[in-house]
């Protein structure tokens, strides 16, 4: 009978260790899902506040503003526009003809890339 109780208190101590250490186990992932939480909300927080910074930055009237301050932009106007056309061989940018003069020099590129009238 002496043998029966030992092993037996030694399966209980078995028991109560294994409950101690689940329990630590618990512990030790509650904490890390806190701080995962606690991580989201933050960055649920900085991406609503890029968001915000981004809307700002993108409004209309800031890129006009930025346009005309700093890179001196200018409107553009009917008088200031050029067209060019395209012979008929002409199917590649490098074969439209260049304009020599004029603030239209910027826009060839881009209309001779688009393939068409412009």
């Amino acid at each position: 009978m002496n043998r029966l109780n030992i092993f037996l208190l030694m399966i209980v101590m078995g028991c109560a260790l294994s409950v101690v250490n689940a329990t630590n186990q618990q512990r030790q992932i509650f904490i890390q899902l806190q701080r995962a939480q606690s991580q989201e909300r933050q960055l649920q927080q900085d991406y609503s506040q890029l968001q915000y910074q981004q809307s700002a930055l993108s409004k209309t009237s800031r890129i006009e503003q930025i346009a005309t301050a700093s890179l001196k932009m200018q409107s553009v106007t009917t008088g200031r526009t050029q067209y060019l056309t395209l012979g008929p061989g002409a199917v590649k940018a490098e074969d439209a003809p260049i304009p020599t003069s004029g603030p239209a020099q910027a826009s060839a590129p881009a209309a001779t890339r688009r393939g068409g009238v412009r």
